[in-house]
């Protein structure tokens, strides 16, 4: 759709999935109406206000509620406040009109099929030339929906079901209509990976598409057979969290989030339009669970679901539904020791081979859920989705599965798996014994670096088709494009001239290995390469310095070792920031401490939209010590100009104590991030730094980056050897705010004892206000304030805490 622009949206229905949709699209600067209908009649609030059913404010009351809900929403559903000024409240009596401006329109009223046509009829006259016009169904026909829509508009008519929140769920299904131009799903296909930062799946027009009927199945045969073999709630969800390869919240506390209710429509939708008997009896809701729905016990919106908060003698804590009795319970001790041998175990597939094949109870559960759900899979190609890569893609994106259910056959052995239910009298699907007849044995495999799929229409391997756009690491490495490595990282040839540093730590932290690597990566792109990217494609971007090394070493008063070390990181740093080629650091998720401290010394940071970083040493005692402290206090000076006009000849030399107070704070109160736009807002990005949307696109976006700053013939900064400092003055005003904090028992002495030695930091130490230092001055001042902070009890009392429960520690 050549010329096709998103410069305006509209978003019908101010309920939590349109109220959210809006504002993440309002989140990458997109102008968006939110409408929905006008309320009854106005409440005692409203009156007080002196609204009337006339009155525009109550007329629109409903999205501005809707708007106001985005907020304060947690997860948060804003990337900043600031958003919400791009939201403009609506009715669906006053406003239509508005959507003559709009060029995607997105439906997201009451799951309903009559509410949604009829709001449609209303809409079609209103819509301009060219303006895509979708709905957000989680399951119902988009050929229903759009049946009494006219064809030219049926042609840019199409499903978007984007999933809870939208802001953090990865997945968006796109569902075409039978007259859906190829056009416009290509184009709404690419808007939304790119500008939105989704991942997309095709699916078909099949009751709720494709994640939410195999969710609902699966949830629903973790149901069964807990009741069938007599297993208790809290087992059940300890089994199908991360031993499975699930999110924590595994199978009930999900279902509290979803909300019971909601869950039951979804399940029932799908019973409602197949015809397969065999099939709605799989999908039929156990009995305690519609008496759940029927005491309203809903879940989280009802605050009693599955789980419910009490408060006790003790403070709040979980009870759990005991479905026998219908009565809450304290939480019961999950025995199963097979799964504490599984936190040992961290790649996915192999912990759920391990489970499966454990003749403990455990494995008991594990194995029964697994062969209902997998030949239902199976049996669903290609009836909702042409491929078992769609399949496997909707479950990993939107239900936060480590593996999809044909990753999940492959892990635990198909073959041996199929002959293993067979024994147990299972029936076992025609494409699956015809693939096995065949002598294929798996979903599957890797060839050159390449992976490939097992397609049932065709009886072969076909290749999984590829992006640029999205580079694999593991791939790479598989090609041999490996430059040198060690224990804690990698160096890996992105092609065309730019290298990537892969940090390989445990929870990607930072060790001497890594350190190591840095300095080495940093020399051989000087040599050979013409740029260098700092990122990988773990689970966090790198979680900060690795305490287990470090806490050893302050018991065993190692202090010329750990000296040594912090010496190391510093100036590993420094080459980051000084090297003769660009280095570009791609952050995400948690970016906390050492990992925030590499991207503060890159040439340039690409950020994906959802990097949490800060600088949080102090949780645990200490404060920075890889120069995140000069880095931070560089970046708040540089914005205060060097003089003012005044009188005196050569000018006055401005306040800088004020912005030196700011990233004070900032690290006093160990401040993170809860986006990239925020991270901007502290300091820890600058205003060239970019971001990304899509965090598959990260590591290409930051080679491209890393060019384009080659191609520009890149510089690296001067030194730093006459930086104003605040000294003894600004350290007094700084020592002032810890005063009152203390007085106020807002801080513990600890916490003040700390805040004093970032203070001496950030103001220069022992010197006069305007001292002129260098960096290295600043990097000694900060290394000596480290070291002697490890030497403290106390601190070491917060880092024997964190490392036992991954708990701050407040003494």
């Amino acid at each position: 759709m050549k010329g096709t622009k998103v410069k305006k949206a509209a978003v019908l229905g101010a309920g939590i999935m349109g109220s959210r949709i809006a504002a993440l699209l309002a989140g990458v600067d997109i102008p968006t109406y939110l409408l929905d209908i006008v309320p009854g009649e106005p409440d005692e609030q409203d009156k007080k206000k002196g609204l009337t059913v006339e009155s525009p404010e109550f007329r629109s009351k409903l999205a501005r509620t809707g708007i106001q809900g985005t907020i304060g929403a947690r997860p948060p559903a804003m990337y900043v406040p600031e958003d919400a000024g791009l939201i403009t409240p609506g009715n669906f009596e006053d406003h239509l009109h508005w959507l003559s401006d709009a060029d995607w329109i997105i439906e997201a009223v009451a799951e309903d099929l009559e509410i949604k046509k009829e709001l449609l009829r209303k809409v079609e006259p209103h819509l301009k030339p060219g303006a895509i016009l979708s709905t957000n169904t989680s399951g119902l026909s988009i050929e229903r929906i759009s049946e009494e829509l006219p064809e030219g508009i049926k042609a840019r008519f199409l499903g978007t079901h984007f999933f809870n929140p939208p802001r953090h769920m990865k997945l968006l299904e796109i569902i075409p209509g039978r007259l859906t131009e190829k056009e416009v799903l290509a184009f709404v296909a690419e808007f939304c990976e790119v500008r939105l930062g989704k991942s997309i799946v095709f699916a078909k027009d099949t009751p709720n598409f494709i994640a939410n009927r195999i969710g609902a199945h699966a949830v629903i045969g973790v149901m069964n057979t807990m009741v069938e073999d007599r297993y208790t709630i809290e087992e059940a969800d300890a089994i199908t969290g991360p031993p499975m390869g699930r999110p924590k919240s595994a199978s009930f506390r999900t279902s509290d989030m979803v909300g019971l209710d909601t869950f039951i429509k979804v399940a029932q939708n799908v019973c409602d339009n197949i015809e397969g008997e065999e099939e709605k009896r799989q999908l039929a809701v156990p009995e305690f669970v519609k008496q759940m729905v029927e005491r309203g016990l809903l879940g989280d919106k009802t605050q009693m679901g599955f789980y419910k908060k009490v408060l006790g003698t003790a403070g709040s804590e979980i009870h759990a539904l005991d479905y026998n009795t219908m009565d809450y319970v304290p939480q019961r001790k999950v025995a199963l020791p097979v799964l504490d041998e599984l936190r040992k175990v961290a790649d996915p597939a192999a912990r759920l081979h391990t489970l499966v094949n454990s003749e403990e109870k455990a494995g008991s559960f594990a194995w029964k859920v697994l062969k209902r759900m997998l030949p239902y899979c199976a049996a669903r190609v290609p009836e909702i989705a042409d491929d078992i890569v769609s399949i496997d893609r909707a479950m990993r994106w939107g239900f936060n599965w480590d593996l999809g259910p044909f990753e999940t056959w492959d892990a635990i052995g198909l073959r041996a798996s199929v002959e293993r239910m067979e024994k147990e009298g299972e029936r076992i699907p025609d494409n699956i014994e015809r693939m096995l007849a065949s002598g294929r044995e798996r979903f599957y495999e890797k060839r050159d670096g390449q992976r490939y799929y097992y397609d049932f229409g065709k009886a072969d391997y076909e290749e999984i088709e590829t992006k640029p756009q999205i580079i694999i690491l593991p791939s790479i490495k598989e090609r041999a494009k490996l430059v040198r490595s060690n224990a804690g990282a990698s160096l890996v040839d992105m092609g065309d001239g730019v290298v990537c540093l892969e940090f390989n730590s445990p929870n990607n932290a930072i060790d001497p290995d890594v350190i190591q690597m840095i300095s080495e990566s940093v020399a051989e792109v000087e040599e050979n390469f013409e740029g260098l990217v700092i990122g990988n494609q773990g689970t966090n971007f790198c979680v900060g310095a690795d305490l287990k090394q470090i806490f050893p070493a302050t018991q065993n008063k190692d202090w010329d070792s750990l000296e040594l070390a912090t010496r190391n990181f510093q100036q590993a740093c420094m080459r980051i920031k000084y090297s003769e080629k660009p280095v570009l650091a791609a952050p995400f998720r948690m970016t906390l401490g050492g990992g925030c401290e590499v991207c503060m010394a890159a040439s340039m940071i690409r950020a994906h939209a959802e990097a949490y970083m800060g600088l949080v040493e102090f949780g645990v005692g200490l404060i920075p010590s890889g120069g995140g402290n000069k880095e931070l206090m560089l970046r708040a000076v540089d914005w205060v100009p060097p003089s003012v006009p005044s009188a005196v000849p050569g000018g006055g030399k401005p306040d800088i104590i004020p912005y030196v107070a700011r990233i004070f704070e900032t690290i006093a109160m160990a401040k993170v991030s809860t986006c990239a736009r925020e991270a901007l807002e502290l300091d820890y990005l600058r205003p060239h730094d970019m971001i990304t949307m899509n965090q598959d696109h990260l590591l290409y976006d930051a080679k491209q980056s890393a060019l384009a700053l080659a191609r520009e013939g890149y510089r690296p900064p001067r030194p730093r050897n006459e930086i104003r400092v605040t000294g003894r003055t600004g350290r007094a005003i700084l020592e002032l705010i810890v005063y009152l904090m203390r007085g106020g028992e807002y801080i513990t002495d600890h916490d003040a004892h700390i805040a004093k030695k970032l203070a001496y930091v950030l103001t220069g130490g022992d010197v006069d206000q305007d001292t002129l230092v260098t960096e290295e001055y600043l990097l000694d001042l900060e290394r000596e304030a480290f070291l002697s902070l490890c030497g403290e009890e106390k601190t070491q009392a917060r880092m024997k805490h964190m490392l036992e429960t991954n708990r701050p520690l407040r003494n």
